[in-house]
């Protein structure tokens, strides 16, 4: 649990599929740093529709991070990256909705769509992305804890009984081993997310 393990240092936040650094979770997250933890180190990148480029980014922007200090926060397809890059760095993540099956759950959305946060600006889901998935879920073994192996103490999962995208009963049971925050009603977007953001950073140390 959060009590026995050394305050975190450097942050990450990763956002979901259509969205941004400018969705509102990464905004009141990145709020909540500057008023309580100005001395950590924040990054929230623009991640590309890659998941192969994103995971990239991911890695590279981490890589002088020590593990034992670092975290990440991750929002529905941004929960998976997180819990792929805890299993790749060993530290700590916090997921919100976290996508399971990102392959199968974004199959269907092959096309070009607009951003969540300025529909005026537009990407490509290339065909291609979803092998791209399917090879970084094999990388997070379905059967174990995310995180390292043997450590999902250091995931906390905040999951929402009424998730309109994404079925709750296989984010409850794939995170089972790890510590579950259930919140009743919680929609996909966890409107009630800043309440929240105390628990999610005292996980963190803070």
């Amino acid at each position: 649990m959060s009590h026995s393990l050394p305050r975190i240092t450097h942050l990450l936040y990763l956002h979901g599929f259509r969205s941004s650094p400018q969705s509102t979770k990464a905004q009141l997250t990145r709020q909540w740093v500057r008023a309580h933890a100005p001395e950590l180190i924040w990054q929230s990148p623009a991640l590309p529709p890659s998941p192969r480029e994103a995971a990239h980014l991911i890695l590279q922007l981490t890589a002088d991070w020590p593990p034992a200090t670092m975290a990440v926060i991750g929002s529905s397809l941004g929960g998976f990256y997180a819990s792929w890059l805890s299993r790749q760095r060993g530290c700590r993540a916090v997921v919100i909705n976290p996508s399971v099956q990102p392959a199968r759950s974004l199959g269907g959305y092959i096309g070009t769509h607009p951003m969540w946060h300025d529909p005026t600006q537009h990407f490509y889901f290339a065909p291609e992305f979803v092998e791209e998935l399917r090879v970084l879920q094999a990388q997070v073994p379905p059967d174990e804890a995310p995180g390292p192996v043997g450590h999902p103490e250091q995931v906390l999962a905040v999951l929402g009984t009424h998730d309109e995208l994404l079925p709750f009963d296989e984010m409850q049971s794939r995170y089972a081993a790890c510590t579950l925050r259930i919140v009743p009603g919680g929609d996909h977007a966890l409107s009630g997310y800043e309440a929240l953001l105390p628990e999610v950073m005292g996980f963190l140390g803070w």
